[in-house]
């Protein structure tokens, strides 16, 4: 009897590391998903990196595994370079520890919550300041102790309204979360200082234009905050850079210096009458005088954790309020347009508001923007249907030092804009379009001490611990990378990241190593040859492979 012979194994995808593009499970989209608008949304679904389950929520196929496994472990890398320890916290997580800092209610429809069979309340993590902070107070408690500095790689969740742009704006994504722990503030800026150095090497090896900017802290609270802005034109972000000097901010945080103060006397103000003129460029054009020489008023209903009140905000004609830096202004958190009828049962005409001579209301609080002290006088609303008011001079006719019921506060709610003068060195500032990739904080005890996490310093006195938080959307760098990186036809993937290493080489000829590939030298061999495979990917000469479309 003759030998049976011996089966052959099926063909893999991979053979001896070498990804066989004949095998390998690409499934790709001739057309355009209508509801893909970005480059990354577009390309991530069309060359088979991932598929949409529900809104917001992506299962990654093997080629989009693959570049977010890669993003995952760049960030391990350095994380652990830098000193940092790895955990794993729970994704479902009891509501007691964001009730002990006031969240659970803070973060509204956002927090994702749900209740097990005997009633017990729950939610899905959006991030893990409590877990951690909770992790740390049942176990350290000397200074001996610290610091410390915990990270994870998770997956987060939270119930966007309006999940958009694929992986930049999900409901479900991955995130690396770390958290320093120190016994001084001055030791927690140290702790921030390396984080800072951390995140630029994670950049700079991913291959990404970025820009380190000034940011405000949002929920995640703290006082001191900066993101890592992956620089991009269709980036959700809106920042200003300075082209003379190394300021940049978010414009949510961006400021301007204010001109200085004009010395020359200003009339009385007069009322003018401006029949149907509502808006502030019917007035201008009607009143033959520059929109800079008015006051616009901004009417709002200000929903806070004790209620909801109103707020009026004044600005000037030509500027736009920055709704973020009146959310921290008025200390709310949410604002929504207020309505004819809200205005008129606190006695306001909409359209014709004036900063002078407001009808005062306990459930009413005024705003003005500090570019309105500028010693000039402007055209007000008159507070009165059908008319306006000239040389309306803020000091005295409205704002503090002035006569009026409700002056207001003073604060900064303009908008930045380009060519504004740059507030560390007055040259002109930039706008870009980024994408957020990381965000780093300076917590100080803004959980420790809700949370009753202390230590015992060298006299054996308790203290809170001082908190760092460090956050970097490893999924969202996935679609930063391509809306970054991409041309006409298709993704241009940076070597640290790509899917897969190709080489564009005659067939049987052998295959050489590039120092910036991710593959073992070894599976470039000289002595190593293999059948071209179909062509997969193309070389950019100094920008990676790109995946055809």
């Amino acid at each position: 009897m003759g030998l049976r012979p011996k089966p052959k194994r099926p063909a893999s995808c991979y053979e001896r590391g070498i990804m066989r593009y004949s095998n390998a499970f690409i499934p790709t989209l001739k057309e355009v998903p209508k509801d893909a608008t970005t480059p990354s949304h577009i390309f991530l679904l069309r060359a088979g990196f991932v598929r949409m389950v529900g809104a917001g929520i992506y299962e990654m196929l093997p080629l989009g595994f693959r570049v977010l496994s890669k993003i995952a472990n760049i960030v391990r890398d350095e994380m652990n370079a830098s000193g940092a320890q790895e955990v794993l916290m729970p994704a479902l997580l009891p509501r007691e520890f964001f009730e002990e800092t006031g969240r659970y209610e803070l973060y509204g429809d956002v927090l994702l919550r749900l209740k097990d069979r005997k009633g017990g309340e729950y939610h899905l993590g959006p991030t893990h300041e409590e877990i951690i902070t909770d992790m740390v107070r049942r176990d350290v408690k000397s200074y001996r102790q610290l610091p410390q500095n915990l990270y994870q790689v998770q997956m987060k969740f939270r119930d966007e309204a309006r999940p958009r742009a694929g992986l930049l704006r999900c409901r479900e994504f991955m995130m690396k979360d770390a958290y320093s722990f120190d016994t001084t503030e001055e030791n927690a800026f140290k702790s921030y200082g390396v984080m800072r150095e951390t995140y630029h090497r994670i950049f700079k090896r991913l291959g990404l234009q970025y820009r380190i900017v000034e940011a405000d802290s949002g929920a995640i609270g703290g006082k001191t905050s900066a993101e890592f802005q992956v620089l991009a034109q269709t980036g959700e972000d809106a920042i200003v850079a300075c082209t003379a000097c190394e300021y940049a901010a978010n414009v949510e945080v961006a400021t301007t210096p204010v001109p200085a103060k004009s010395t020359a006397a200003v009339d009385a103000m007069e009322k003018i009458e401006t029949p149907g003129k509502k808006t502030i460029e019917a007035v201008a054009t009607f009143l033959n005088v520059p929109t800079n020489q008015t006051v616009k008023a901004l009417f709002f209903r200000v929903i806070k954790d004790a209620g909801v009140s109103y707020a009026l905000a004044f600005v000037r004609g030509d500027h736009e309020a920055h709704e973020v830096k009146m959310i921290n202004a008025l200390g709310a958190r949410e604002l929504v347009m207020g309505t004819w009828d809200e205005a008129k049962a606190l006695g306001l005409t909409l359209g014709f508001v004036g900063p002078q001579g407001l009808p005062s209301h306990k459930d009413l609080e005024v705003i003005v923007d500090r570019f309105l002290d500028s010693g000039e006088g402007y055209v007000a609303g008159a507070n009165e249907v059908g008319f306006h008011t000239k040389n309306v001079l803020f000091g005295r006719d409205f704002g503090p030092g002035s006569s009026g019921e409700s002056v207001g506060r003073v604060v900064d709610i303009r908008t930045v804009n380009d060519g504004d003068a740059c507030p560390s060195c007055g040259a002109g500032l930039k706008t870009y379009r980024g994408i957020e990739g990381g965000h780093i904080f300076v917590l100080g005890t803004h959980y420790s001490a809700k949370m009753n996490c202390t230590f015992l310093d060298e006299s054996q006195q308790e203290k809170p611990i001082v908190m760092g938080c460090y956050g970097i959307g490893v999924s969202r760098l996935v679609a930063a990378a391509i809306d970054k990186n991409h041309d006409a036809n298709g993704i241009l993937w940076t070597m640290s990241i790509a899917p897969c290493c190709a080489s564009c080489s005659q067939a049987y000829s052998p295959l050489l190593h590039r120092p910036d590939c991710c593959c073992p030298p070894t599976m470039h061999s000289p002595n190593r040859r293999r059948t071209a495979p179909p062509m997969a990917w193309r070389k950019s000469a100094s920008r990676g492979w790109i995946f055809p479309i």
